[in-house]
């Protein structure tokens, strides 16, 4: 993008310039030349070494060519492969480790049956959840594998998975420690080994400054890594509209990021005022920090797509559905990030059909389909469970398999199929969404529409992959609804303690920090439904309406209690109560997760 810079660009180059140095959040948003603008900044200050930071190779590379030789760019990996990856090469090198070879190594011999009506978990089986909690731990900020890093087991109840953790959690620090040794550990070592041992003995790059690309979706370790730098100004771009990967983990660290400034761009260069408008009407809802300016020379528009480049489904589901619709009509699809998991689901489903048992991550604790069907029937069973029985089921496993076998590359397809999440830092000129987007609720008592954040969030991303013409398909009911913002605790929760006010008591664990309240008050009021929770924001958001009063005998429930039978904590990734830094139980009834521990605090 060769052009002077705008206004807003102009700001964020003179902040980066002043003499005191600052540290700079820059929200940008879809396509506002955030990359341009860095570059520009850094052009502006010759005499200084920088480092920026991508999340991978390809922008990493890309930087490369566009910045100044003072800017060293490079991902987190390459950052941390001088200094440590390199002593790791031969083992990351090395021959693949089977789960069976890695069982062995780690002594797990024996399966572990936690519920009877379930499959048993074999050795080879637990070996793999041992690694993926390293995995999960590598990807922290954590100092040591623990409980938390267990994905739950979807058809295990709350004290199941916590049994499961503290009988893994041992298992998972004895791969840690195989996997820290340069030369005779007998586990698959990857660059994540590497990077995490980097951010371990918290390093301190030798720079004058640090720019760091894609913020709102930042892994903890990157986020450490960043926090770290502290001897150097620190930039931060990104747009938090567009934090759609918490769900693996990720973490807007723009909204945590203490700055001594924080500016925007909203002059987007990828399309004009009517995709920038639509744009707009999310991030209204979202109250996002900026408000969209569409390019006009770019020039766009609102209009029904018979032949789109791209079509944009919010689900692996919605996504299959236009693939098979594409197939029947005869035209050559392409979709994101490709057919592979989808195989692999298919015929996990085959052989629990077959009562065969399937090794597949999302399903083996199941002996049989009908089993998976009926968890998934729950109103607590995951969403990607629900996902997964309605593809198996919509198409068959043979139709899914066949329709997979005939997808081609981008490059000679008609139509790029993609979910929404895939399809971020991605754009095509004509883009259609997919039918699949859900309407939000509507409260029962006001009628209001609920909006969830990430929903919120995914529609915005998908709207603005468009350049030229978008299709708004499955997102066009937007105009029935009212345009107010999201409705959060401050609005309702409020009305709830006046009217119970005894409800909440002096002692009333609070288990969010004031940065989460605020973050909170952004989420559709359906996002939290646990009474504790709710009660815990008031206190926080709006304290007169907080009285203490003496706590109730244990027979008399309060109308706010918390179920008695589903205990939570924040090692089950629910934090209904906040705990000590070691992350041990103690005021709730998950005992295991305590007895995970060496010691839990009085």
């Amino acid at each position: 993008m060769n052009h002077r810079p705008t206004d807003e660009q102009a700001a964020v180059i003179d902040a980066f310039t002043a003499a005191d140095r600052p540290t700079i959040v820059v929200q940008a948003g879809a396509g506002c030349g955030k990359s341009s603008t860095l570059k520009m900044a850094a052009k502006a200050q010759p005499a200084r070494r920088g480092a920026y930071v991508a999340y991978n190779k390809a922008l990493a590379a890309e930087a490369k060519r566009d910045f100044p030789g003072t800017v060293d760019c490079r991902t987190a990996h390459s950052l941390a492969f001088g200094p440590v990856g390199r002593h790791y090469i031969d083992r990351i090198k090395g021959p693949r480790v089977p789960a069976k070879a890695a069982a062995e190594a780690l002594g797990i011999n024996s399966p572990v049956e936690l519920a009877p009506d379930l499959a048993p978990l074999s050795p080879i089986t637990l070996a793999r959840m041992v690694m993926a909690m390293v995995g999960r731990f590598l990807n922290s900020a954590d100092q040591e594998p623990g409980v938390q890093h267990l994905e739950p087991i979807d058809a295990y109840t709350h004290t199941e998975n916590a049994e499961l953790a503290a009988y893994l959690v041992k298992y998972a620090r004895k791969a840690w420690d195989d996997l820290q040794l340069t030369r005779g550990g007998k586990l698959q070592c990857t660059h994540d080994v590497y990077l995490k041992i980097y951010q371990l003995s918290r390093p301190r790059m030798p720079v004058d400054y640090v720019l760091l690309d894609e913020a709102q979706d930042l892994s903890p370790v990157m986020a450490s890594l960043f926090h770290f730098q502290d001897h150097a100004q620190r930039i931060m771009v990104g747009d938090s509209a567009q934090a759609i990967y918490g769900f693996r983990g990720a973490i807007d660290a723009m909204s945590k990021f203490q700055a001594d400034q924080r500016l925007t761009l909203s002059q987007s260069f990828r399309f004009g005022p009517a995709i920038a408008t639509e744009a707009n009407r999310w991030l209204d809802l979202l109250r996002a920090p900026l408000r969209l300016r569409g390019y006009e020379p770019a020039g766009s528009s609102l209009a029904a797509l018979a032949e789109p480049d791209a079509i944009l489904c919010r689900s692996n589901a919605g996504a299959i559905a236009q693939l098979v619709d594409a197939v029947r009509s005869g035209r050559r699809a392409a979709l994101v990030g490709g057919g592979d998991d989808l195989i692999r689901l298919a015929e996990a489903a085959m052989d629990l059909m077959a009562g065969r048992g399937t090794a597949h991550p999302e399903l083996l604790a199941f002996k049989t389909w009908a089993q998976v069907q009926e968890h998934a029937a729950l109103d607590d069973a995951s969403g990607s469970l629900k996902v997964l029985v309605k593809l198996v089921d919509d198409h068959g496993p043979e139709e899914l398999i066949r329709v997979v076998s005939t997808l081609v590359d981008e490059q000679h397809a008609d139509v790029i199929i993609s979910t929404g999440h895939r399809a971020k830092g991605r754009e095509w000129d004509r883009v259609r969404i997919g039918a699949d987007f859900r309407e939000p609720r509507r409260d029962r008592l006001t009628g209001r529409a609920l909006w969830r954040r990430d929903e919120l969030m995914l529609a915005y991303v998908a709207v603005t992959r468009a350049r030229r013409v978008l299709d708004r398909g499955g997102l066009a009911w937007l105009d029935d609804y009212d345009r107010g913002p999201v409705q959060g605790p401050e609005t309702w929760l409020t009305t709830a303690v006046r009217e119970h006010p005894d409800a909440i008591l002096a002692d009333q664990p609070d288990p969010y920090g004031l940065d989460d309240v605020d973050e909170l008050a952004g989420i559709g009021s359906d996002y939290r439904t646990d009474p504790a929770e709710r009660i815990a924001a008031v206190a926080a958001i709006a304290p007169e309406y907080v009285r203490p009063v003496e706590p109730k005998p244990a027979a008399v429930v309060s109308p706010f209690a918390p179920a008695p039978r589903k205990p939570r904590c924040a090692c089950a990734h629910l934090q209904l109560v906040h705990v000590d830094e070691t992350r041990a139980c103690r005021a709730c009834s998950c005992r295991a997760y305590a007895e995970a521990r060496e010691a839990v605090p009085a």
